[in-house]
């Protein structure tokens, strides 16, 4: 058993800070909450008080809302002095959706490689229409047919809507690599499978740890496959990497994540996070012991209605978990008729 995995989740503070506002989570570490306009209605963020400035973890949304909240925020508890640093943890546009704001006014951008060609690649790729690509994918995912001709028809997400432009350059962090933050000696350790390449921070001076969405204590974060890989085996690099961390995991480590509160027990959740998949792919074979398409196969999976909003993030995850069942040889797949993958265990 790993140290400490008896020892139940705790959460120090029962309330995140209030908009444009900050608690103080340990000496020089600030965590912020900006909103986020869907179901997961926040994210959090983190300032690290350098000295001469600060470094903040994520950036939330780019958007007049964000900006202004972000504006108040440097006004008031970041006291004026600027922010000289952003580190971005993985591509997803509520963690990097200001870092260009923050470069353009002076600050350099830290992050993973991975992650910044994904948020810069995916910044530049708008688009009016979803690509043939696009529909062919989710036409295999076996995507509902109604839901199918309504988004084919009209403008689809684009990053560009809320990642504000990313200018080129930025400093590169990896696997085994150690940072000076906030007084602070922090290892960086590599997650996978909600992001390629997610970065995570592990103080070596208290018992801080630097999660973004790689370990939440109450979700279990989105694990999908997307059109830009459609044979991708996220599952097998998210549960490699909850392995490999949960290794790491002490119960006295604080953990302050991307949403949701602060929390300790870090042992008992990694554990949580490895187990909840397996057994989510062992509900799943059993439910494809007849042939099924992945939009086939959300009540095994998620085991409660997913209303429209939630549809999208839905889908890829089932996706992700019938394909993880097809590479690991206990499901076939085939290709039928109306275009879409059935899939069947073996």
């Amino acid at each position: 058993m790993m140290d400490g995995a008896g020892d139940g989740i705790r959460y120090p503070w029962s309330e995140p800070p209030e908009e444009g506002a900050a608690a103080e989570i340990a000496d020089g570490v600030l965590w912020m909450r900006l909103p986020l306009p869907m179901k997961l209605d926040h994210v959090n963020v983190y300032a690290l008080d350098d000295g001469d400035g600060w470094t903040l973890i994520d950036t939330g949304f780019h958007s007049k809302r964000g900006t202004a909240i972000w504006e108040r925020l440097l006004a008031g508890p970041l006291a004026g002095r600027p922010v000289t640093r952003v580190v971005v943890t993985h591509h997803h546009p509520d963690h990097v959706g200001n870092a260009g704001w923050f470069q353009e006014r002076g600050a350099e951008l830290v992050t993973t490689r991975t992650a910044w060609l994904f948020a810069r690649m995916l910044t530049l790729d708008e688009q009016d229409r979803p690509p043939e690509e696009t529909l062919t994918f989710w036409l295999r995912c076996g995507m509902d047919a109604d839901i199918l001709a309504e988004r084919a028809n009209e403008r689809p997400f684009n990053f560009a809507d809320i990642v504000h432009p990313m200018p080129l350059g930025f400093t590169r962090i990896r696997q085994g690599d150690t940072m000076r933050i906030g007084g602070r000696d922090w290892d960086v350790h590599i997650g996978n499978g909600h992001a390629p390449e997610h970065a995570t921070f592990w103080s070596r001076d208290d018992d801080l740890v630097l999660a973004g969405d790689q370990m939440l204590p109450s979700i279990s974060s989105n694990i999908g496959v997307y059109a830009t890989e459609p044979e991708a085996d996220p599952v097998a690099d998210w549960l490699e990497a909850c392995e490999r961390l949960g290794a790491l995991a002490e119960a006295r480590h604080l953990v302050l994540g991307g949403h949701k509160l602060p929390f300790t027990g870090l042992p008992m959740r990694m554990r949580q996070l490895v187990d909840n998949h397996h057994g989510a792919l062992a509900r799943l074979e059993a439910h494809l012991a007849e042939p099924k398409t992945a939009g086939e196969c959300f009540a095994p999976l998620f085991k409660r209605r997913i209303g429209g909003g939630e549809y999208g993030l839905a889908l890829v995850e089932a996706v992700a978990h019938c394909l993880h069942l097809w590479h690991t040889g206990r499901a076939v797949r085939t290709l039928d008729d109306d275009g879409a993958w059935r899939f069947r265990a073996t």
